[in-house]
C-alpha cells in the first residue's frame, strides 16, 4: 500500500510525548519528513535518536514568539515547505473556580491559544499547495468538566479560531480542522494525579461508554485522515475521537 505522506514534509508541535509523539510516528511511517518541537531537550534527543534523518527536532516553547520564529527558520532551512501541520502543543491542569490563579490562566492561554495562533500564523508562508492543518482541541471545550474551566475555555477559544481560519484560508485551498480527543492514556493525563495516576485512569475509564481510555495511536489515525486527501471535503470541522465520552 502506498504511503499517504510519501515525500512530504510535516510539522508537529508538542511532538515528544503522548498524542504528538504518536502523530510523529504515524507521519514518519507514512513517508513524511517531520519537523517536531518540544520544550525538553532530552525528549527531543530521544525522538531524534529513534528516527534519525527522518525528523528534524527543534527545541521550542509554542507560547514564546522567539522560539516559534526559530522553529520556522529551521523549516525554511529545509527548503521543502510544509504539506501538513499539527498544532498540538498544549497544557491542562485541574483548577476549580475557587482555586485558579492569574498565573494559571495566563499559562493555559499562552500555550493553548497564543501558541496555536503563533504556530498556524508562522506556517502560512511555508504551506505548499494542498496543505492541511490540524489543531488539537478537547472535549473539555464543552465546559461540562469540573475543574477544567480554564483549560476548557482555552480549548473553546482554539475551536473558534480554527473555524474562522478555515474561512480565511479557503481562498488558498488550505484546509484546517480540529481533532477532538477524549480522555487519552498519556503522561499528561497521568500527571493530573501524580500521587495515584492509576486510580485516576481507572476512574475515568469506568465512565467511558467503551469502558477504556483512548490510545494516542487512535488520535494519530484521525490526524492522518485530516491531513490526507481522504478528507479533502472537510475544513472548519471538529472530528471527535472521544470513545463516546461526550454522550455521557
Amino acid at each position: 500500500m502506498a504511503q499517504v505522506l510519501a515525500g512530504k514534509t510535516a510539522l508537529v508541535t508538542g511532538g515528544t510525548s503522548g498524542i504528538g509523539l504518536a502523530v510523529v510516528r504515524r507521519f514518519v511511517d507514512e513517508g513524511a519528513h517531520v519537523v517536531l518541537t518540544g520544550r525538553r531537550q532530552e525528549a527531543l534527543d530521544a525522538v531524534a535518536a529513534e528516527f534519525g534523518d527522518r525528523v528534524t527536532a527543534v527545541r521550542a516553547d509554542a507560547s514564546n514568539p522567539t522560539d516559534v520564529a526559530g522553529l520556522f527558520e529551521a523549516v525554511a532551512a529545509r527548503g521543502a515547505g510544509l504539506d501538513a501541520v499539527h498544532a498540538n502543543a498544549g497544557i491542562g491542569e485541574f483548577g476549580s473556580l475557587t482555586e485558579v490563579t492569574a498565573e494559571d490562566i495566563d499559562t493555559a492561554f499562552a500555550t493553548n491559544v497564543r501558541g496555536t495562533a503563533l504556530t498556524v500564523q508562522g506556517a502560512l508562508p511555508f504551506l505548499n499547495e494542498g496543505a492541511a492543518i490540524v489543531v488539537t482541541g478537547s472535549t473539555s471545550a464543552s465546559g461540562t468538566e469540573r475543574g477544567f474551566g480554564i483549560y476548557g475555555g482555552s480549548k473553546a477559544a482554539v475551536a473558534a479560531m480554527t473555524r474562522t481560519w478555515a474561512v480565511e484560508l479557503a481562498p488558498r485551498g488550505i484546509r484546517i480542522n480540529t481533532v477532538v480527543p477524549g480522555p487519552t492514556e498519556t503522561s499528561g493525563l497521568k500527571g493530573l494525579a501524580p500521587s495515584d495516576p492509576d486510580a485516576l485512569l481507572q476512574q475515568i475509564a469506568g465512565g467511558m461508554p467503551l469502558g477504556r481510555l483512548l490510545r494516542p495511536e487512535e488520535i494519530a489515525a484521525a490526524v492522518l485522515f485530516l491531513v490526507s486527501d481522504e478528507s479533502s471535503g472537510m475544513t472548519g470541522s471538529e472530528l471527535f475521537v472521544d470513545g463516546g465520552s461526550t454522550l455521557v
